[in-house]
């Protein structure tokens, strides 16, 4: 069995095969964000375990020796293995780690998660998922900074620093109880009214928020609140109680709507429809799991189109 005790780190032959290339360690140290005294005493120690010179050293710089010319021919032998080690084992993980951390909207995680991961876990029972549902923009600070795979987001851009691509599309609607006043109106509210009427609306951070105020931006912008709830469930118990017009997706209202207990409201001149999208780190495509769950809503949103 070899003795492993000769064989140097990959860092070490990583700087060898970085000086050999550019001719000298102090243009190696920068290449690889090292300083030059550290990047000198590192050469000094892997000659010292090889036990012969690696370089030649001069004004003009450095070169390989002829046994370095050896040794850095054996090290780009290491590391191209060790690379090759390094993508099948990323491949094993992919094929084989059984977790997926989600972070979604409010409402993608109640209206359209649960039926997402009951399709996934038919094709990946063993994958052990957790869903943290939150605001577009701490879900898109999440992915951002690591802590999801996979990220479900609403309004009308891909959050800065992320690729993303459309997977569902909603709109807000307009509710009020069956008893407020505007449930009497035939022809709905203008963009005007909206803007200057208090509503019960989620904080800023939410995607609902964001495409309002876009919305309404020409118009004065919203009126400051009436309410602020800290979630769907609660804004829609809200205004099924009377306290007030809001603004809601339609699909986190369908139960309502379609149960009578509140009523959709026609808005003149306003554009509300928006995209609900998957994000994830730019320059990295998905895999494992979550590009497994990518692909099944891109399939739910070619059937729900068809």
């Amino acid at each position: 069995m070899a003795d492993t005790r000769r064989v140097p780190d990959l860092g070490a032959l990583e700087l060898l095969l970085a000086v050999v290339r550019l001719g000298g360690v102090g243009r190696a140290a920068a290449e690889l964000g090292v300083t030059q005294p550290a990047a000198s005493a590192r050469i000094r120690s892997l000659e010292d375990k090889v036990g012969v010179p690696l370089l030649e050293r001069s004004a003009r710089g450095s070169r390989p020796t002829e046994a370095g010319a050896l040794v850095a021919e054996w090290a780009r032998q290491v590391l191209d293995a060790a690379q090759a080690m390094d993508a099948g084992i990323a491949a094993l993980r992919e094929r084989h780690d059984p977790r997926l951390r989600i972070a979604a909207s409010l409402t993608v995680a109640e209206c359209l998660m649960p039926g997402w991961l009951v399709a996934l876990r038919e094709t990946h029972p063993d994958t052990a998922v957790t869903l943290r549902a939150a605001g577009s923009t701490e879900v898109a600070e999440q992915v951002r900074i690591g802590g999801a795979d996979l990220g479900f987001v609403e309004g009308a851009r891909t959050p800065a620093g992320l690729s993303g691509t459309v997977v569902a599309a909603d709109k807000l609607v307009v509710v009020v109880a069956p008893r407020h006043p505007w449930a009497r109106r035939r022809d709905g509210v203008t963009a005007e009214e909206l803007a200057g009427t208090p509503l019960i609306l989620r904080d800023g951070g939410a995607g609902t928020r964001e495409v309002l105020d876009r919305a309404l931006s020409s118009f004065g912008g919203t009126a400051p609140p009436l309410l602020r709830p800290a979630s769907t469930t609660a804004l829609k118990a809200a205004a099924v109680a009377g306290a007030g017009p809001v603004v809601v997706s339609e699909l986190a209202a369908a139960d309502e709507l379609s149960g009578g207990r509140l009523v959709a409201i026609p808005v003149h001149g306003l554009d509300l429809n928006r995209p609900l999208r998957a994000v994830w780190p730019s320059g990295r495509r998905p895999t494992g799991p979550a590009r497994d769950l990518l692909a099944l809503t891109r399939r739910s949103r070619a059937g729900a189109g068809g």
